[in-house]
């Protein structure tokens, strides 16, 4: 855990960021570009993502199909998303494909063709996932809760909304490609079995005169009622509940983080023992924790049945509540056992490592070894922890029902 962490930033304002690890014969990168949906235009809620999926269908010397050949001749594991701060594109392939598949991945940052012919195939994708999302309403209850616990655009939907995708043009998408796809803001992390100075003089080649730099401001606007009811004829109730945490920057993100893996984290964890073991009232119950360059969240869900979902709310608010009150000795030895075996199968992850090293630099301004991450991890105790509760106790909550009949909510 003691490898130590590359950096290189080029006049053009990208970021690389890299962890060679001599020990596994693959690579990993992951690109995060300043275009996640906290930059759609309002009426157009979902352009940050049709663009993502325009931006792939073809590139440089390469049309659509081409494109993934090249990508699946070099085994590339490939992924691409676009979260509420960025457009992530990332893959994972033998070390000694890394080369080709950036050269790849540097058309289509730079000159993606975005193919008008293709512009209603890559919308009807859209679409068909906005209408499972319709019919999936675990998940759309938390998209409802983020969107209402978050200051706007913060809380806007990746996803977009049915009627803006319909509306985008391909004029829209190629202008949103131009102004955000620019390599200030952008930051690649790569780890794995990797030559850093090498790889330096790659990207210098493929992305050292690309050109562009941020533009506009994010103004933010109040959130919306901290309670709101989505009439939705079924015998199951779906509840999200969320407050507000320190974001992943502050110097109290780790007693935060431990917080919520006592009241989460596994089948010990006090939601799933509390609200679903020992009462038997929901099928599915939990909460994570997320962050915002600038402020943090947990949001936590409970799928019950529509008889009991006043008792279900009742009883999950009351949990959180309770971790107000403390954690136990106990509780946080058991929650220190399940990290650091989740740190040892990220240390075996050259994608895990790329992906962490990118969220690192960009909230931090440096990425985090694991040993770095362990030691923070054992100085946790349940007095710091408690410590941190009683300024920071979960209060001020944003409430989201979907079901049959509103639920109360007490003040």
């Amino acid at each position: 855990m003691n490898t130590p962490i590359l950096s290189h930033t080029f006049p053009n304002g990208l970021v690389l960021v890299a962890e060679p690890i001599a020990s596994v014969q693959s690579a990993a990168f992951t690109f995060l570009l300043p275009a996640g949906s906290v930059y759609d235009p309002p009426e157009r809620s979902g352009l940050g993502s049709f663009t993502c999926e325009m931006a792939l269908r073809g590139a440089g010397p390469r049309d659509s199909r081409q494109f993934i050949f090249d990508l699946d001749n070099l085994g590339v594991e490939w992924n691409d998303s676009v979260s509420i701060a960025h457009t992530s594109y990332s893959g994972a392939m033998l070390a000694e494909n890394l080369p080709a598949t950036l050269t790849i991945c540097a058309d289509l940052l730079r000159r993606a063709r975005l193919p008008e012919e293709e512009l209603e195939a890559g919308r009807l994708g859209l679409l068909q996932e906005l209408q499972a999302i319709e019919d999936e309403p675990a998940q759309k209850v938390m998209i409802e809760l983020r969107r209402r616990h978050y200051p706007l655009p913060w809380g806007r939907p990746a996803q977009g909304e049915i009627d803006a995708v319909q509306a985008i043009t391909m004029a829209e998408i190629g202008d949103h490609y131009r102004r955000r796809y620019h390599p200030r803001g952008t930051i690649l992390g790569v780890a794995g079995r990797v030559d850093f100075a090498a790889l330096v003089d790659l990207l210098g080649d493929l992305l050292g005169d690309w050109t562009g730099d941020r533009d506009g401001e994010i103004v933010e606007q109040p959130a919306a009622s901290p309670y709101e009811h989505f009439p939705y004829e079924s015998n199951q109730t779906q509840i999200g509940i969320a407050y507000r945490s320190v974001p992943y920057n502050h110097p109290d993100y780790f007693q935060a983080w431990g917080a919520v893996g006592v009241l989460s984290s596994g089948m010990s964890a006090r939601l799933f023992t509390e609200v679903r073991e020992r009462r038997g009232l929901c099928y599915s119950v939990h909460a994570s924790y997320h962050s915002l360059w600038h402020r943090g969240g947990v949001f936590c869900y409970a799928g019950t049945g529509a008889d009991r979902a006043q008792e279900t709310l009742d009883v999950t608010l009351g949990e959180l509540v309770r971790l107000g009150q403390g954690i136990t000795e106990e509780e946080l030895a058991r929650l220190k056992a399940r990290i650091k075996s989740a740190l040892v199968m990220q240390q075996e992850s050259s994608s895990a490592r790329s992906a962490s090293l990118a969220y690192d630099w960009y909230h931090l301004g440096r990425g985090r070894t694991l040993s770095e991450v362990e030691q923070l991890i054992d100085a946790l105790s349940d007095r710091s922890i408690n410590a941190y509760l009683a300024e920071h106790a979960p209060r001020d909550f944003t409430i989201v029902t979907l079901g049959p009949q509103p639920l109360v909510v007490s003040a």
